[in-house]
C-alpha cells in the first residue's frame, strides 16, 4: 500500500469505553468483554469495577449510564435503590456513588456476589449490601414500595423481562423509578397493567433502555 492509499484507508471504529460483555453487535455477533468498567460520577468517580468473564454478563456501557443518571439527576441523596441483576454492580454502585442512602445488589452467581462484596469493601461502600440470591425470588419476598429506584437488567437470553418487571414494579414507591434494559422496546400498553409509564427511552446499538415511573394509583 502506498502513502496515498494509507491516507485514504478508513480507520477501524473504536468501541465506546465500558461496552457490555456480549452486547449484540449490528451484525448479530458479540463484542468482546471488557475486563473492567469505571464509575463515571460521584464520590467513587473513575474507580475501577472488575468484570468477570462470564456468559451473559453485560456491564452497562458508560454512555448508557451517563444518560440514565442525566435523566434521574446527578444527586440521589437519600434514595433507596435495588440493583436486581447486579452482575458487575456497575449500575447499583453508580447510584451509591451519587449519594444513595441504601443500595442492594442482588446476584445469584456466588462468585460474582463474592466479587461484589470485595469491591464494596475496597470502596468502603457502607451504603451497599450484597445479596447472593435469585433476583426474581428475592423480589417476590421483598417489602413492597420500598425503593425510589429499581434497576432491572436481566440476561437477554433468559426470557426474564416479563417476570422481572412483574416482580420489580410493586417494590417501587409512588412516583418512583424503574430502569429496564432489554433487547427490544416495551410499549405503554404492555407496562400500564403494572402501574408503570414510560418517562424516557433510548437505544444504544441493539439495546433498548427505558426509564419508567410508577403511578401513585398503581
Amino acid at each position: 500500500m502506498n502513502r496515498a492509499e494509507r491516507r485514504a484507508a478508513p480507520k477501524p471504529a473504536r468501541a465506546p469505553s465500558g461496552v457490555r460483555t456480549t452486547y449484540p453487535s449490528a451484525v448479530g455477533g458479540a463484542m468482546k468483554a471488557p475486563h473492567e468498567v469505571r464509575v463515571i460520577g460521584g464520590i467513587w468517580k473513575r474507580s475501577k469495577l472488575p468484570v468477570a468473564d462470564k456468559p451473559g454478563l453485560r456491564p452497562t456501557p458508560d454512555r448508557v449510564r451517563e444518560t440514565l443518571f442525566n435523566w434521574l439527576g446527578q444527586d440521589l441523596s437519600g434514595w433507596r435503590c435495588l440493583d436486581a441483576f447486579a452482575g458487575s454492580g456497575a449500575l447499583g454502585i453508580e447510584a451509591a456513588s451519587r449519594g444513595a442512602a441504601e443500595v442492594v445488589l442482588v446476584e445469584r452467581d456466588k462468585a460474582l456476589a463474592q466479587s461484589l462484596v470485595q469491591t464494596c469493601t475496597r470502596l468502603k461502600a457502607t451504603n451497599v449490601r450484597v445479596e447472593a440470591a435469585d433476583a426474581i425470588a428475592w423480589m417476590a419476598r421483598a417489602e413492597p414500595r420500598r425503593y425510589e429506584l429499581v434497576l432491572v437488567d436481566p440476561p437477554f437470553d433468559a426470557n426474564l423481562f416479563g417476570p422481572a418487571l412483574r416482580a420489580a414494579a410493586p417494590l417501587v414507591v409512588d412516583d418512583g423509578w424503574l430502569y429496564l434494559e432489554a433487547d427490544r422496546s416495551f410499549t405503554a400498553d404492555e407496562l400500564a397493567p403494572l402501574g408503570l409509564r414510560i418517562h424516557r427511552q433510548a437505544r444504544a446499538g441493539a439495546v433498548r433502555f427505558h426509564l419508567l415511573q410508577r403511578g401513585a394509583a398503581a
